[in-house]
């Protein structure tokens, strides 16, 4: 009989600049597997390694900062623009090449890196029944555990076939372990419908294997940190639903906005005495927003994160992309003014006087129309803006890291002949730990990624509940608690031009939902299920420039591409030339 190699995360490409070892991602209840390669044999004989292998699949969750080619996903979007030329978004997703090798770890490498993590999770779900059961381990545990453990193979193969539709479509389903030295599709090139392929199966094995993870008390102790439990399988059941019963989806898959509502609403039922909004004042000098994502839920009593990527503390090394050339870095991640432009005023009103269903304002010569009432003014345009904008956000003037951000031509941000240079006028500061900044970069912090926090579950009912039955008190109530937490003081009751009509209520939260999660990869897939991502990802990208005298200019500072046909990536040329599976609309 062939012995099948199984390869250890440390052969495994996965895609991360971020990569921990399992010990690292989970704790010290895992010890370290002691070969490179081990047999199929070897690994589904030893319960021990058996565990091992298991463990390692979750490295296949991925990291979003910097994945793609030290480029963010949400520099593809009208959010923002990667500053240096070799970033992987900049000459693929902005210019329309979607066939570019500079955005392979995005556009290629994620088929391939998706199945190979639904085959590890397929050899668990298969072989796990005939591993012998450890000495040490009473009748009781053992039961226990591979409960355990196929219920948390069968979660991340749901959620790594949930981020192949988003970006390919219904693909193939694959349930049985394929020969990973031939063709990973081979007999398998029919692609089901959206239907079959999200409500038949990917919502099915959610709520099947709900009961067998790990409850919340052990999934969220620190023993057992970053593993799957219950509230996860919950939470992304409310993500999907919200997705299938938005425009782009809601005729093949049958799911309605009161299934959506009700999907958030039954978390926030049964899971919502255990996660709340992350609002404690810290003597950090850093808000509650930024402390949502930077603090750990299980040492810092963080009760916001529910779904996250249990990575070690991080350095220098990790931020220096992304952080400004004043500072030492590489500028990276630059925010558009198109994002700046979508935060409401402190008291809650709003600075201009008409959205689009992207939720941002309405462009004219690349100049939205100011709400005079406001108070709001270009001259001084972050003054007197939700706080979000500023925990998001660097731009001219605040005090940062060891320095004050210096946008002027030729100042410490802004250096001439320096090609890294912020495009825009700003950089960013979500996701960027300060901490790590003092004495001389070498500190070091946390920045677990997260995939779903509570704020969202509160966005996606306000969401869903809005387009059942309209402007309602229920839903100011989930948008007052998100807004008030980033400092706003007015109600959204209050204001006559959104509570007029579900429209208009519905550009407003899709705006929040913007602003709420930005840079945390949603933003390029909300425009796509809203129907709109022609209309969001083919407008400029919009900046700014700040004279020597301090005034505040607007600018194009790119442009973009997108086309219908971008609404799914093509699937990598390989496996179309390998199986002849049909490609996506429009991609030859």
């Amino acid at each position: 009989m062939k012995k099948t190699i199984l390869y250890s995360l440390l052969a495994l490409t996965i895609s991360t600049s971020v990569l921990t070892s399992c010990e690292d991602a989970f704790g010290s209840f895992l010890d370290k597997q002691p070969s490179n390669e081990l047999t199929e044999e070897q690994v589904f004989g030893d319960w021990s390694l058996m565990e091992q292998f298991h463990f390692d699949t979750y490295n296949f969750l991925r990291h979003g900062a910097c994945r793609i080619n030290n480029s963010w996903l949400d520099a593809a979007t009208d959010l923002a623009e990667t500053s240096y030329a070799t970033g992987g978004v900049r000459s693929t997703f902005n210019i329309g090449n979607y066939y570019g090798s500079a955005g392979a770890a995005e556009l290629t490498d994620t088929w391939e890196h998706y199945y190979r993590g639904i085959r590890k999770c397929n050899m668990i779900i298969n072989r796990i029944e005939s591993v012998p059961k450890s000495a040490d381990l009473s009748n009781d545990k053992y039961l226990q555990d591979k409960t355990n453990y196929t219920s948390e193979a069968r979660f991340l193969c749901a959620w790594f076939y949930w981020e192949l539709f988003l970006r390919y479509g219904p693909v193939p389903i694959v349930t049985e372990v394929l020969d990973p030295d031939g063709d990973l599709l081979s007999g398998y090139t029919d692609r089901p419908t959206v239907k079959e392929y999200v409500v038949d199966f990917l919502l099915k094995e959610l709520s099947e294997c709900e009961s067998g993870l790990l409850t919340y008390e052990d999934a969220w102790n620190a023993t057992y940190a970053g593993r799957i439990g219950q509230p996860m399988a919950r939470a992304l059941a409310s993500r999907i639903k919200l997705y299938m019963a938005s425009p782009r989806y809601s005729a093949e898959s049958g799911i309605t906005w009161q299934e959506a509502a009700d999907a958030a609403k039954s978390f926030m039922d049964t899971y919502g005495s255990k996660f709340a909004l992350f609002t404690e004042e810290t003597t950090d000098g850093i808000l509650p927003y930024n402390n949502a994502l930077l603090r750990t839920t299980y040492l810092d009593s963080n009760k916001e994160i529910i779904f996250f990527r249990n990575d070690v503390a991080v350095g220098w090394s990790a931020i220096q992309n992304d952080t400004p050339v004043g500072e030492g870095g590489k500028g990276g991640l630059c925010p558009s003014q198109n994002l700046v432009d979508m935060y409401d005023m402190i008291d809650g009103s709003s600075p201009f006087t008409t959205y689009d269903a992207t939720g941002a304002p309405v462009y004219n010569n690349g100049q939205p129309t100011i709400n005079t009432g406001s108070g709001y003014s270009d001259a001084t345009m972050w003054t007197g803006r939700d706080k979000r904008l500023e925990a998001t956000v660097l731009y001219h003037g605040t005090e940062w890291g060891n320095g004050t951000i210096n946008v002027i031509k030729g100042q410490r941000d802004n250096p001439v002949g320096n090609a890294n240079a912020t495009p825009t006028g700003y950089y960013v500061r979500k996701y960027i730990p300060e901490a790590i900044l003092g004495s001389v970069h070498t500190g070091t912090s946390r920045r677990l990624w997260t995939f779903i926090r509570y704020a969202e579950i509160m966005l996606n009912y306000a969401e869903a509940l809005n387009e059942v039955q309209g402007p309602s008190t229920e839903v100011y109530n989930m948008l007052d608690q998100i807004r008030r937490r980033s400092g706003i003081t007015g109600s959204v009751a209050n204001r006559s031009d959104l509570t007029s009509s579900k429209e208009a209520m519905r550009n407003f939260i899709h705006k929040e939902r913007t602003v709420e999660l930005a840079f945390e990869e949603h933003r390029a897939w909300d425009v796509r299920r809203w129907s709109v991502a022609v209309e969001a990802l083919s407008r400029p990208i919009y900046g700014i420039d700040v004279a020597t005298n301090g005034a505040i200019s607007r600018k194009t500072a790119q442009g973009r591409v997108f086309e219908n046909k971008m609404y799914l990536y093509p699937i990598p040329e390989g496996e179309v030339w390998k199986t002849n599976i049909e490609n996506n609309p429009d991609w030859k």
